[in-house]
């Protein structure tokens, strides 16, 4: 037992060591190699993308309001049951339609944001175009959801 213990620990010696010998540029290689896939991967068709500072918040409205894109909000808590349970199928939904922007917002994180656009229960769905509300979804609904989603999908198209 004792063996196996200094092993471990000199393996963590070990790798501690190569952290301080990698030099700073591998490292910020590393990361922006990391940052670039995962920007690419959220860009891709069809993703939710958390929003997790006001700034990107500010980006995300006013890029849908260059594009003219519809931007669905999903304003959910990680202590919400029906939002776990929407989650996923709102993820199957936007995998559908890519010319749609599917954001979410956590409204512990960003109280802010969400006292801004009147937001009192979880889930709520909130339906952009130009900056503007459109519709409003509220509650774990996932046939009114899609309703809502396809209405102003296709008059977006």
């Amino acid at each position: 037992m004792r063996e196996s213990f200094l092993r471990y620990i000199n393996k963590s010696i070990e790798g501690f060591r190569f952290g301080i010998r990698a030099s700073f540029k591998e490292k910020k290689i590393f990361e922006s190699e990391r940052r670039r896939k995962k920007k690419k991967m959220a860009a891709a068709e069809g993703q939710v993308i958390g929003v997790h500072s006001v700034e990107a918040w500010k980006e995300h409205i006013e890029k849908g309001k260059e594009s003219k894109k519809l931007i669905v909000v999903d304003f959910t808590a990680s202590w919400c049951g029906p939002c776990r349970f929407i989650a996923p199928i709102l993820a199957e939904i936007a995998k559908t339609l890519p010319h749609v922007t599917f954001l979410k917002v956590d409204v512990d994180e960003l109280k802010t944001v969400a006292e801004e656009w009147g937001v009192e229960a979880m889930p709520t769905f909130l339906f952009l175009k130009e900056g503007k509300v459109v519709d409003k979804v509220v509650g774990a609904q996932k046939e009114q959801l899609q309703l809502t989603i396809s209405k102003h999908a296709t008059a977006d198209a």
